[in-house]
């Protein structure tokens, strides 16, 4: 299945590198680009794009504003925030605006590419420092609620064990088969293994879990 990419950043030139990565793999197409968040709203709905990259600073209406639009309109479509600035101010609005992952443009190509794929397999791709910031704000609002002790989940194998814990660290599913030396379909069939034993979600919430030590 082919995956409709919606390119939004302010630089032409940052545009054309992304379209040109884009091209590099058979799965993806790119079927727009836009430099403003306006421009953005109004190709969303005319090319209806499985994911858009949306940038967060743009003049006019930004990247926040536009996702929030985009998804009111097309509440199926997957936005990636990609963007040059990981701090806490652009993080959280993005995600609260329905962003559903965050990476930072210093990404690799292939977890660039990676991230694409798994936002529109409904995923939540972040890059590595962004996750463990996500993860460290959701352990410290658990421990701010009275809950039962956390569950445990004895049925992991040792290498599920291993996994985990390398999600639980940020690291991609590239990262990971590279840490382990395997396949990346076997570190995807270890994740969808552990979400069906923990209960988890998504990779955010199986990452909380490892930090609580499951």
């Amino acid at each position: 299945m082919t995956i409709r990419v919606l390119l939004v950043d302010d630089q032409q030139l940052v545009r054309a590198g992304l379209r040109m990565l884009c091209e590099t793999a058979g799965d993806l197409e790119v079927v727009g680009e836009a430099a403003t968040g306006a421009d953005a709203v109004r190709l969303a709905g005319r090319t209806r794009p499985d994911v858009v990259l949306m940038d967060l600073r743009m003049p006019g209406m930004d990247g926040i504003r536009a996702t929030a639009t985009i998804l009111a309109e097309r509440p199926a479509t997957r936005v990636l925030a990609l963007t040059t600035f990981d701090d806490d101010e652009h993080l959280y609005p993005a995600l609260s605006a329905g962003a559903c992952g965050f990476l930072v443009k210093d990404a690799s190509p292939t977890d660039l590419l990676d991230g694409i794929r798994r936002a529109a397999a409904g995923d939540r791709p972040f890059s590595p420092g962004v996750l463990g910031r996500v993860v460290d704000s959701a352990l410290i609002a658990h421990t701010h609620r009275e809950t039962p002790s956390a569950p445990s989940f004895p049925g992991l194998t040792a290498r599920e064990s291993e996994v985990l814990e390398l999600v639980t660290d940020g690291l991609s599913n590239a990262e990971i088969a590279d840490r382990l030396q395997v396949g990346i379909t076997t570190v995807k069939t270890h994740i969808t293994n552990l979400m069906t034993k923990t209960g988890a979600t998504n990779r955010v919430r199986l990452a909380v879990l490892g930090l609580r030590g499951y």
